[in-house]
């Protein structure tokens, strides 16, 4: 099998082969880059597909272009796969179908749905099979969603509330933005966490509980807020040093409606506003304002200020 290994792009595509080879190329294709499935299409001889692949730390980023087809996990491929994961998926121009544990999802363009590999499913892509694919660990999800299980094969409105920022964020991941990503994979893959907390609706509702997690989220920023200017800091890091779990740290957040990684950027950038509206920072070069409040790359914090403030650092202290 044909498999182009010279960057950390892993690439398959049927064009490496005779057109009547195609199909059964793209099922060894699928075994290999994802889990041991079944593949037809009603357009066999015409058929064609790539599949590209890269990490994103604990997160393999997939993405999946071809014809019409219907995929399926059987049991007999369960039992063959000596690993397993949930997938996240999200397909933007047109609708399909995806079925697992007696669901059937009718998905429509930019719609989220979550998969257990250990289960059979089905997706049935009617026009076309454009879709990103999120591989995602079965500890890291079941971490952020304790009733993962009951969010299988349940449809993800793209078009409402933290459903619509969910797929969204994952229409942005790309295999190659996993090679060169604009902020540590760490917090990238806290701020996937968050929202697919959000959107599959486990940040809950006030209950008698609601004044301790309200307590510790409190303590969750205030150290947050301390501990903003360590480049790096992770969602992980604070959570040691209050003793508490990465799980808790995470659920408190989402019960207020925000992730860690927003948390963090949102302080790093109340930092950055005052330091460079204040003459007395001006004699510190714009990487070096940014090195203090936590990025060491000048160029992600131009960026974060853009996204912010609608401006570079430069004319945020020009315009002072």
């Amino acid at each position: 099998m044909n498999r182009n290994a010279s960057a950390a792009i892993q690439t398959w595509s049927t064009d490496d082969v005779p057109a009547p080879q195609r199909l059964d190329y793209w099922i060894g294709a699928v075994c290999e880059g994802f889990l041991e499935m079944d593949v037809t299409s009603s357009v066999a001889g015409g058929f064609n597909a790539t599949l590209e692949s890269a990490p994103l730390g604990c997160i393999g980023v997939n993405r999946v272009r071809g014809t019409a087809q219907d995929v399926y996990r059987t049991r007999r491929a369960i039992a063959h796969s000596r690993s397993n994961y949930y997938y996240l998926l999200c397909k933007t121009d047109s609708p399909w179908v995806a079925v697992q544990d007696d669901r059937s999802a009718r998905m429509l363009p930019g719609d989220v749905v979550l998969v257990d590999s250990r289960l059979c499913y089905e997706f049935h892509f009617l026009r076309c099979a454009d879709t990103v694919s999120l591989e995602l660990p079965t500890a890291w999800v079941e971490a952020w969603l304790p009733d993962a299980g009951d969010q299988v094969a349940r449809r993800i409105d793209a078009q409402s509330g933290w459903g619509g920022v969910l797929s969204g964020f994952v229409q942005q991941l790309s295999p190659q933005i996993a090679l060169q990503p604009p902020m540590p994979t760490a917090l990238l893959s806290d701020h996937l966490g968050g929202l697919l907390s959000l959107a599959a609706g486990t940040h809950g509702t006030a209950s008698p509980g609601e004044g301790g997690r309200a307590e510790l989220r409190r303590r969750v920023l205030d150290a947050t807020r301390e501990r903003h200017a360590e480049p790096g800091l992770t969602a992980a890091s604070v959570a040691r040093g209050l003793g508490i779990s990465e799980r808790s740290l995470h659920r408190s957040l989402s019960d207020g409606a925000t992730t860690f990684a927003a948390a963090l950027t949102g302080f790093r950038m109340q930092v950055a506003r005052r330091m460079l509206g204040d003459a007395r920072f001006d004699r510190l070069d714009i990487a070096e304002i940014g090195f203090r409040i936590g990025f060491t790359d000048a160029s992600h914090f131009a960026r974060q200020c853009r996204r912010h403030f609608g401006a570079t650092p430069g004319t945020l202290r020009r315009q002072r």
